[in-house]
Formats: structure tokens, sequence, C-alpha cells
């Protein structure tokens, strides 16, 4: 880990902004190489991620059979979470996507639909 991801890290707190947490993926992303990657790429990175929590669900929340010879291969479902947020993130530094406008913005659509739940 060079000293600039290193500062970079300590400076994440729980008390950043989503814009803050972002810009720090962005950063990160610079630094790692990622954001040389196309949106195609970054785009079948997130389906990647997307099945790695799905295998890691099925791993610690279900009974659903899994293979016990790769079952140390599948991460938690916490650090999946987060390679998806992060995946995420860099789609929409690429895209210049503020994820927090997006997010305001969708939900105050959804509050205008009415949902049926089947659960």
């Amino acid at each position: 880990m060079s000293k600039e991801q290193l500062d970079l890290l300590k400076n994440l707190s729980e008390s950043n902004t989503l814009h803050e947490v972002q810009d720090y993926i962005k950063k990160v992303s610079e630094i790692r190489g990622f954001s040389k990657q196309s949106i195609e790429q970054a785009m079948l990175l997130l389906t990647e991620e997307m099945g790695e929590l799905a295998k890691a669900i099925r791993k610690e929340k279900t009974t659903m059979s899994i293979d016990n010879n790769k079952i140390k291969n599948y991460d938690t479902i916490e650090s999946e979470v987060a390679d998806v947020f992060i995946v995420l993130c860099s789609i929409c530094n690429k895209l210049e996507i503020d994820l927090f406008s997006s997010l305001k913005e969708k939900e105050k659509e959804n509050m205008g639909r009415k949902w049926k739940n089947n659960f």
C-alpha cells in the first residue's frame, strides 16, 4: 500500500458524506489504475462482484448446498458488499454521476409509487 493510499484511508471516517466517500473511491481507483477501465469492463467487474456477493450470502445465510472444496474461496458478505459498492461508485465516477443526488431523486420518484409486498 502506498503512502498516498494510506493517507487517504486514514482520512476516511464514519462522518464522511457520500460525496466524500465517492471522491475517496475515485482517488484510490486512480492510484490503483482502475480509472483507465472502460465502462464495459467496469460493468463486467460489477457483475462479477454481485456474483461473489450472492455466493457469500448463499454460504452464510442459506441452507443451500455449497462446494466444500471451494468454501474458503468465498469472502464474507460484508467484504463483498464493500466490493460491490466500490465498483458501483467507480462506475458513477466514470459517468460523472453524483450518487447522492441520484439516490435522492430516485427516492422522490419511489415515494410516489404504490408498493405491493408479496412476502
